[in-house]
């Protein structure tokens, strides 16, 4: 596959966020059914999680291990740092003096740490260009990389439900955030491969995805009655079995 051909391919993963638009931004959505949504957005960041540590754990535990039984020093040191890095430049983000966090700075948040994990992504797909060319292997992985990036929507667009004006202004930049390091990716693991860089993304991406958890989760229990609470709890789990499922594509 040619350079070209592969960075259009990428620019289509990274931009397939898109496609979550038109009901993230939905007027008809009930105050419970938005609620349901940011629920289903925090199980898919959870989920995200998840996904991203199981491809660290491998390079992790490979090569130079303690005879399979420990992990790379090296490698170590490299993401942790990164996770350190992608978690504490968000809380300095949130706790500078003087500054009320509001809905749209946590979506700029999770725009910032999905777009670290697209980037990561971008890098996987650019790899598999350049070593296996326009093959069978490569459309599944471009495939599954889409119909993830479509799910990745509601994660950035839930802060800013309740507010209609406020999504409509801010959710094109936030996308685009989040979207185009995968064309960033593309072009760098097209012709570079290196672990380091697949672990220090990953582990920025982890950083960020787990305080934006932690910053979206007090605002979902906020005022809510037993009926709420309910819908909140099935969102949550749904939520990581979607993207458990789209990631099998």
């Amino acid at each position: 596959m040619n350079f070209f051909l592969e960075i259009i391919l990428s620019a289509l993963i990274g931009l397939s966020i898109f496609l979550s638009y038109p009901i993230v931004t939905s007027k008809k959505i009930s105050r419970k059914y938005q609620t349901f949504l940011t629920a289903i957005a925090v199980g898919i960041l959870i989920f995200l999680v998840s996904d991203i540590f199981s491809d660290v754990s491998l390079i992790l535990f490979s090569g130079n291990s303690l005879y399979g039984y420990g992990t790379n020093t090296v490698f170590d040191i490299e993401f942790i740092a990164s996770l350190f890095a992608g978690f504490f430049m968000l809380y300095i983000f949130e706790f500078r003096p003087g500054v009320e966090l509001k809905s749209f700075h946590i979506s700029l948040m999770i725009s910032i740490g999905i777009g670290l994990q697209n980037l990561t992504e971008g890098l996987v797909f650019g790899s598999n260009a350049a070593t296996i060319g326009f093959s069978g292997v490569t459309l599944v992985v471009f495939t599954g990389f889409v119909v993830q990036n479509i799910t990745e929507g509601f994660p950035i667009g839930a802060p800013m439900f309740g507010e209609k004006k406020i999504l409509r202004n801010y959710l094109p930049a936030f996308f685009l955030i989040g979207g185009i390091p995968t064309i960033l990716g593309g072009g760098i693991g097209y012709y570079l491969t290196s672990v380091t860089f697949e672990l220090i993304f990953d582990g920025l991406a982890i950083g960020s995805i787990l305080y934006i958890i932690v910053s979206m989760s007090p605002a979902l229990f906020r005022n809510i009655n037993r009926e709420i609470k309910k819908h909140l709890y099935l969102g949550v789990f749904f939520g990581f079995v979607l993207g458990l499922v789209v990631n099998l594509f």
